[in-house]
């Protein structure tokens, strides 16, 4: 199956709407993201905070909750926006939850441009790391 060619204004379009239902209200900084899954479905997600900050639940790991809540697959391409519609580069951790559901090929829309997630996390660790690495 080849991947589905990427809307990107489509993916900002879900990703703005997305900002619109982020629960922010301690730092009021609303983020939403949106990701084009290789079946060709749109998956989203808002950031959610909580008094305890650390628990806070970033924007992708909503979107990757909802991709495998609906089926599963691999993310072909994602785009991260703020509440003015500004393109966000995800967090480390974040980063990492792309790269484990996507592919090194994954697309992101980053400041700078579309950037793959190899150059977005150059020597990334990975699940075969686990098996490959065990002693």
């Amino acid at each position: 199956m080849s991947a589905p060619e990427v809307d990107w204004e489509a993916l900002r379009a879900e990703a703005v709407r997305m900002t619109t239902l982020a629960y922010c209200p301690y730092s009021g900084f609303p983020v939403g993201v949106a990701g084009l899954v290789d079946d060709g479905r749109v998956v989203s997600g808002c950031n959610v905070e909580n008094a305890g900050y650390g628990v806070t639940l970033c924007a992708e790991c909503g979107m990757v909750s909802t991709l495998h809540a609906t089926g599963g697959g691999t993310l072909v391409a994602v785009w991260c926006v703020d509440g003015r519609g500004d393109t966000l580069m995800p967090c480390g951790r974040c980063r990492q939850l792309l790269w484990e559901n996507g592919t090194p090929d994954t697309l992101l829309r980053t400041p700078e441009g579309v950037l793959t997630m190899r150059e977005v996390l150059p020597q990334a660790f990975g699940p075969e790391d686990l098996e490959t690495r065990r002693p």
